[in-house]
């Protein structure tokens, strides 16, 4: 019995707890190319019942400012998708090195009234014009990163602003122009600048030495803004009364889009990006993928996110004694990274744009295939890279290696409002300060070198995620929602910002959670651990000499962390009786505030 409505492309209750009652695999994929016209059809055929859990209605984001500005919203008598455009406008502004207004994100939203998930898919698309060689220099050979992100090739059609309207337009009670209120405020009168945001705005960082930045963050006297300075920017407010005015697609049609066009197409390396690539962008409503773990079931967004990676190394240590373990005991972590090298495997390999290639979501989530590749998980971390399987239903034509290492940057909010509906979203304008090319106060994306840069592999494979005119980057983003197995019951929101490391991240937080029973925060202040490939990266000041030799003597030989640091952010529901928990990340500046 399929679990989703295949015109509504969400979650229907009645048929997930039947399905997961017969012990079926879970949640069906549909294409991601769901069209959200279909949306209004009928759904589920009876009414269902389920538990409602009280949830505290508040904001948790990467900074104070994002919340109060979502809070003042959610106060007004908006909704969690009212506020979310607010705390989205607002991180553009304060924490504009990880998203904003031309970026892209996906989105779950869960609706207390039916137990409904629905997934919304707002990642960037690239030009028509954009070909498999644009990442290649003369004589062929890969750009370097910052000579590729600093392009006018690196940037896709904007989708975050696009695809707040679509959910706007199905969930918000507030009018749309009412939503930029805070953030305009702040631009204009100015805002304390965060340590983070001085700090990258101070870096040597290639996109923040770029004019468009150091315009954009020097003070009067010549100065770079330092932390605790007032920044202004009174651009930006002008743009968000133009999106307000407008609605959610004025960033693709008329004034502001023609000035993104005109900024990609400078030099260096200018792009292909044009006024009909802006005006055919449509955001997608889409089935959500949902598996059991334990007694719960997690949901994420499909391909192209990589929401399918978290699931599978979830369901690859369920087959594993990790929930009889805990976190200080070695053999857990390294089952923990024996299942995330797995994992990246498939995922680099198979993942991409379902639009336009075959992506094995089924197989690589098929119980058979999850058994055999957790036998690979031995008691010593394996001398060599794993490589990734074959999965059922995978196209082997399809079979290069994608060595994309997306650069970590992002952030994640979760957002309760007072009739229990939440909202789990990761947003990202990619690299920090996107593109380094801005425009009304804004960064551009960078999110197409997302793509491989090479369409085939070193032994001339196809590869999945090759550039193609039209077709979406693959992403690691995957916001995530967890339901109780038995009922339908909401349990948790989270998420976390980070490239390619997201995934790890979220899965040690889900496992700290959903198997060793932590509470969310102290899942959340669990170590980070990112294997993939041949490396095996940790956070090194969250972990005891004494658990790192024990590693090291598995075969586990961690060093020191990469990139940006985690931020974790989300809410959950623990205990009996049942009580609400926040957990925001104390590597960043995220705070979590109630409504009340």
């Amino acid at each position: 019995m399929p679990i989703f409505d295949r015109f509504r492309t969400r979650v229907a209750p009645v048929a997930l707890l039947a399905l997961l009652a017969l012990g079926a695999a879970g949640c069906r994929n549909a294409p991601a190319t769901s069209d959200v016209a279909t949306a209004g059809a009928p759904t589920a055929s009876q009414p269902v019942s389920v538990p409602r859990v009280k949830l505290t209605p508040g904001v948790v984001a990467a900074n104070p400012i994002a919340v109060e500005a979502g809070l003042e919203v959610l106060r007004a008598g908006g909704g969690a998708a009212d506020a979310a455009v607010a705390v989205q406008a607002a991180l553009g502004l304060v924490e504009p090195q990880s998203s904003g207004l031309g970026g892209g994100a996906f989105l779950l939203y869960y609706d207390a009234q039916t137990g409904a998930i629905t997934a919304f898919d707002g990642r960037e698309t690239a030009p028509a014009g954009a070909t498999p060689d644009m990442f290649l220099d003369d004589k062929g050979t890969p750009l370097s990163y910052p000579d590729a992100v600093t392009s006018g090739r690196s940037t896709g059609v904007p989708g975050a602003i696009a695809m707040l309207g679509l959910v706007h337009s199905k969930q918000g009670r507030l009018p749309w122009q009412s939503l930029f209120d805070a953030p305009i405020r702040a631009s204009e009168q100015g805002f304390v600048v965060p340590q983070r945001l001085g700090r990258f705005a101070n870096s040597t960082f290639t996109q923040a030495t770029l004019p468009d930045a150091r315009a954009l963050f020097t003070k009067p006297d010549g100065k770079i803004v330092q932390a605790g300075d007032t920044l202004r920017n009174p651009a930006y407010a002008d743009t968000l009364r133009t999106i307000a005015t407008r609605g959610s697609r004025a960033l693709l049609e008329g004034p502001l889009a023609q000035q993104i066009v005109a900024r990609t197409k400078l030099e260096p390396r200018p792009g292909t990006l044009t006024l009909q690539d802006m005006a055919a962008y449509r955001p997608a409503e889409v089935q959500p993928l949902c598996r059991p773990f334990r007694v719960y079931v997690v949901c994420v967004p499909p391909p192209p996110a990589s929401g399918v990676g978290l699931l599978q190394v979830l369901g690859l240590l369920e087959r594993t004694d990790i929930a009889s373990r805990g976190p200080a005991d070695p053999q857990a972590w390294l089952l923990f990274a024996e299942a995330s090298r797995l994992m990246y495997a498939d995922r680099d390999r198979y993942v991409a744009d379902p639009r336009f290639v075959a992506v094995p979501v089924e197989g690589l989530l098929d119980q058979g295939y999850l058994d055999n590749r957790a036998q690979l998980i031995g008691k010593r971390a394996a001398a060599t890279a794993p490589e990734a399987g074959t999965p059922p239903g995978a196209v082997m034509t399809l079979a290069g290696i994608d060595a994309t290492d997306e650069v970590p940057g992002t952030s994640h909010f979760v957002i309760v409002d007072d009739q229990g509906d939440v909202i789990s979203m990761t947003t990202s304008v990619e690299s920090l300060f996107g593109s380094g090319r801005a425009v009304g106060g804004f960064f551009l994306n960078n999110q197409l070198t997302d793509f491989s840069f090479t369409a085939v592999d070193a032994a001339g494979r196809p590869v999945a995620n090759a550039v193609a005119g039209g077709k979406r980057p693959r992403s690691s983003m995957s916001p995530a929602i967890v339901l109780r197995k038995s009922d339908g019951a909401f349990v948790a929101a989270l998420g976390s910002p980070g490239g390619s490391a997201i995934l790890a991240y979220n899965a040690k937080a889900l496992i700290g959670l959903l198997a060793w029973d932590l509470p969310l925060q102290d899942a959340i202040n669990l170590p980070n651990v990112i294997a993939r490939g041949a490396d095996f990266y940790g956070e090194m000041p969250r972990i005891s000499a004494e658990l790192a030799a024990q590693l090291a003597e598995k075969g586990v030989a961690l060093k020191s962390g990469r990139g940006e640091e985690s931020g974790l952010h989300g809410v959950a529901v623990r205990g009996n009786p049942p009580a609400f928990e926040t957990g925001a990340d104390p590597r960043r500046e995220g705070v979590w505030r109630p409504q009340f």
